[in-house]
């Protein structure tokens, strides 16, 4: 089984997972040619889609894949935003692909329908969950968000953090400004920066990575909890209070 980042935009990655056989399943096509250019210089055909939620830059190439591969499956949350979903998926549910198991996890926050996908080995988590950061609440509340991104950190810590956009070096000027005593994080970042002078991708990254570096997914800890009280100028209350301090912070932060 072979996975590739596939570049779209101006810093999307729709996810190509490709069987020794050649069958394929892409996660969030936003543009068709990066898919289509993939599978005809790899040889690979489209045995399914996947999509994790509405936005444009993530379904936007699907009716000319389809169009290309007529009868394509394609799986997408319960929203009538995504017309071209050939099967609806929600919590709990499991798509067979590949020979593998893709289990359905609702996460909404950034979305209210969002829903990520992972296997034994990888989780592809479209804008829900980024490395050193996650999406913006443009639809959901922060409790919504606190237990979506908490769901995510409760998967096994061995998956490869599959992420809808390379966001990880402006992620982690926020996250090390949150929590600056962090080793983890500082190796981390400076790993994402040398990645990227190479023109490599910082993704994926292990779930296990997140845990330790994600000030997202470290609501818990007392050291996110001071930083977001001192940014809020009061005590926080719980960790929905948390997550909410830190996704507006994150909104107006500018370095």
């Amino acid at each position: 089984m072979r996975l590739t980042a596939l570049p779209a935009f101006a810093d999307n990655y729709i996810w190509a997972l490709v069987a020794d056989d050649g069958r394929a399943v892409v996660v969030d096509p936003g543009q068709a040619s990066p898919v289509l250019a993939a599978a005809a210089q790899q040889e690979w055909t489209l045995e399914a889609i996947l999509l994790t939620h509405h936005h444009d830059d993530h379904i936007g190439g699907v009716a000319e894949l389809q169009a290309r591969h007529p009868g394509v499956a394609v799986y997408a949350p319960d929203d009538p935003r995504i017309p071209m979903a050939t099967h609806r998926v929600g919590e709990g549910e499991h798509v067979q692909a590949l020979g593998l198991g893709f289990h359905v996890v609702s996460v909404p926050g950034h979305t209210r329908s969002h829903v990520a996908f992972h296997t034994a080995e990888h989780l592809f988590s479209g804008d829900a969950l980024f490395s050193l950061g996650c999406g913006r609440m443009f639809e959901g509340t922060p409790s919504q968000l606190q237990a979506s991104l908490h769901k995510l950190a409760s998967l096994p810590p061995h998956l490869l953090l599959c992420c809808g956009h390379e966001y990880t070096v402006s992620n982690a000027v926020f996250a090390r400004h949150v929590d600056p005593t962090n080793a983890a994080l500082l190796q981390r970042h400076e790993e994402a920066l040398a990645m990227r002078r190479d023109e490599r991708p910082t993704l994926p990254v292990t779930l296990a990575s997140e845990l330790e570096c994600n000030p997202f997914l470290r609501t818990r800890f007392p050291s996110i909890q001071r930083a977001v009280s001192a940014h809020l100028g009061r005590p926080v209350t719980d960790e929905v209070d948390v997550v909410a301090g830190l996704r507006g912070w994150k909104d107006g932060f500018r370095t």
